[in-house]
């Protein structure tokens, strides 16, 4: 009887097995989209290695954010002193999404962790993308399309920049939003919840997918998307960043007319949503032109209202225009609804559109995104062809004799140019904030500063904190290192 029941359960257990490896292995219609990620892959980490490793990173956040992710990795709250001393990060931005990248950070600590995380998120909407558009199209136009959007300023812009959270709410979209194209409508909003995790303002971003079902006529589920992600946002931005924060408050606020919600005048607030126009149109022109503005006619597009909401609204110029990070979570939205656009153009009644839709559309908007990587100024992919990019330059090598004098877990203080480098090894803070004196100062005379950088270099490092000594202990290329000796 044994025997017997060892030769029934056998094949069962066999087929189990082999269910569960073809649920891991992706289809073989979908390797081609796989490989479309993985070239873009290749190009933004190269992009990221490149930059990290010339020391040009444009601002404080990729510091920020390894401080933050180190402190994840070793349990503890994440205290960021490069916003300051003592400085909880949670009192800033809600983006408890980091602490995934914790685990890797622990087996690799370096910030190149971080940027390589970021580089395998933007691919990975590639991807998805793609393999929707191919869904819904045609598999050349799934091909085109992914190539398009891989290659949109929005994306590269974002890749050239530090790390930053929003890279977890680019792929995320993409995949909302392939389910709602998809009609897999519980897919999307089990998908959507995590966005409230990425930063506090995504919860407006998933109220309008919320919007987004009930145009859609999913009534119930639209109904808690909108409860849920409002109920967020409140709970955020009421709650638990002002509980976290030193001052018991949404720093953010103040970025807003008037300075605070209660004090933020209605009509010139809306006045203020297209002002600077020229400015603001052009933003508007650049984002629905990558998608010959055939976005506009799918209803996803109120899934990117949100964001250019806020950032219309504020008072702070760097928001408005297409530099920097702030367009990336709007890609996925604007080519995915331009993949519902072109599958109801198909459908059209008018001849002349459809024939649009079905034949010019797509090469149409390939070749804007080609155009564009030559002709728009600062778009990073020219350069990973350039083989500049992956030497050594003297400047680069300089730094690093220069950083390597600063032993590991010393406090230092510097501005931005070495900051990434410094930050995962370090007890990291920015230059002339409120903390006690450093061990080392380091500062780039080249950069940022106004009007004119320091010449009394020792005196200067005093004036930052008075009471102290500090000595010259490396000097070059207007790179200096000052150490404290008393």
């Amino acid at each position: 009887m044994s025997t017997t029941g060892t030769a029934v359960t056998a094949p069962v257990e066999r087929t189990a097995s082999a269910s569960r490896h073809r649920r891991l292995v992706p289809k073989p219609g979908t390797w081609p989209y796989l490989l479309l990620g993985l070239v873009f892959l290749a190009l933004y980490a190269a992009m990221e290695i490149s930059r990290y490793l010339h020391y040009t990173s444009m601002s404080w956040d990729t510091a920020i954010f390894v401080q933050e992710v180190r402190d994840y990795a070793e349990f503890k709250a994440p205290i960021v002193h490069v916003k300051g001393a003592g400085y909880n990060i949670l009192g800033d931005h809600f983006s408890p999404v980091l602490a995934v990248l914790a685990p890797f950070y622990k087996v690799f600590p370096s910030p190149l962790t971080l940027l390589l995380a970021q580089s395998v998120l933007f691919a990975s909407s590639v991807t998805i993308v793609s393999a929707t558009a191919a869904r819904l199209l045609t598999r050349a136009k799934g091909h085109a399309i992914g190539v398009a959007y891989g290659l949109s300023w929005g994306v590269q812009r974002a890749v050239d920049f530090d790390f930053h959270e929003i890279a977890f709410a680019v792929p995320l979209l993409a995949v909302v939003l392939r389910n709602v194209l998809l009609r897999r409508w519980y897919r999307a909003t089990f998908w959507a919840l995590p966005l409230v995790l990425v930063k506090e303002d995504m919860g407006l971003t998933v109220a309008a997918i919320g919007l987004l079902l009930i145009l859609s006529r999913q009534w119930s589920l639209g109904a808690l998307l909108i409860a849920f992600g409002a109920g967020m946002v409140l709970l955020t931005v009421g709650g638990v960043i002002p509980h976290f924060n030193a001052h018991h408050t949404y720093d953010y606020w103040s970025k807003l007319p008037g300075g605070s919600v209660s004090a933020m005048p209605l009509l010139s607030s809306l006045k203020g949503l297209l002002s600077p126009l020229s400015v603001k149109l052009a933003t508007l022109g650049w984002l629905f032109g990558i998608t010959g503005f055939m976005a506009l006619r799918s209803p996803l597009v109120v899934v990117a209202l949100p964001t250019l909401g806020w950032r219309f609204l504020s008072d702070n110029h760097d928001y408005w225009g297409t530099a920097w990070h702030y367009n990336a979570v709007l890609m996925p939205v604007l080519f995915l609804a331009l993949v519902d656009a072109l599958r109801r153009g198909e459908k059209s009644r008018l001849g002349w559109y459809r024939s649009y839709t079905q034949s010019a559309a797509v090469p149409l908007v390939t070749g804007v995104a080609l155009a564009l990587c030559v002709a728009l100024p600062g778009l990073p992919i020219r350069s990973v062809f350039q083989p500049s990019s992956y030497r050594d330059t003297a400047r680069s090598a300089m730094l690093d004799r220069a950083l390597a004098g600063i032993p590991s877990g010393a406090a230092v203080e510097s501005n931005v140019t070495p900051m990434a480098h410094l930050a995962s090894r370090t007890d990291l803070y920015w230059l002339g904030g409120d903390h006690s004196a450093p061990d080392y100062v380091a500062l780039d005379l080249s950069y940022g500063w106004s009007p004119a950088a320091p010449t009394d270099l020792p005196g200067y490092a005093q004036r930052l904190h008075p009471g102290t000594t500090y000595q010259v202990v490396f000097q070059e290329d207007q790179f200096v290192i000052l150490r404290h000796v008393s």
